[in-house]
């Protein structure tokens, strides 16, 4: 900025008054970011609006979840592979046998005692065999 004036200067002559000067420099623009910050930059990557997160997420590295909050592909599938392994997915695989085997229809509640439970549990233990 300072050497443009004073390049600017040195062309028009020392006659020209300072605020003549500043107006004929021409005003240069702040450049737009490209980078989304903030709890709604997914968001914003993903419909479009700018080409990627603070973290480094392009719109190709994020997708939508099941109740609809953008989320990252890559930590998505992880979370999904990692409870594939926990105790809890093989319990509700087995809930879900269980339930169409004693054949009950909609909800029913597996209260800790009951013979549905117990049948739930038979079942997961038979599933880590």
């Amino acid at each position: 900025m300072a050497m443009k004036m004073k390049m600017s200067m040195k062309k028009m002559g020392k006659k020209m008054s300072m605020k003549a000067m500043k107006m004929s420099m021409k005003k240069m623009a702040m450049k737009k970011s490209k980078i989304a910050k903030g709890p709604r930059a997914k968001a914003s990557v993903f419909n479009g609006g700018k080409a990627k997160t603070s973290g480094g997420l392009k719109k190709s590295d994020l997708k939508k979840n099941r109740n609809g909050k953008i989320v990252s592909a890559a930590a998505s599938a992880s979370a999904k592979k990692k409870f594939m392994k926990s105790p809890l997915y093989n319990w509700s695989i087995a809930l879900k046998k269980v339930h169409k085997k004693l054949g009950f229809k909609g909800f029913v509640a597996c209260k800790k005692g009951t013979a549905y439970y117990k049948a739930v549990k038979a079942e997961v233990a038979n599933m880590k065999k």
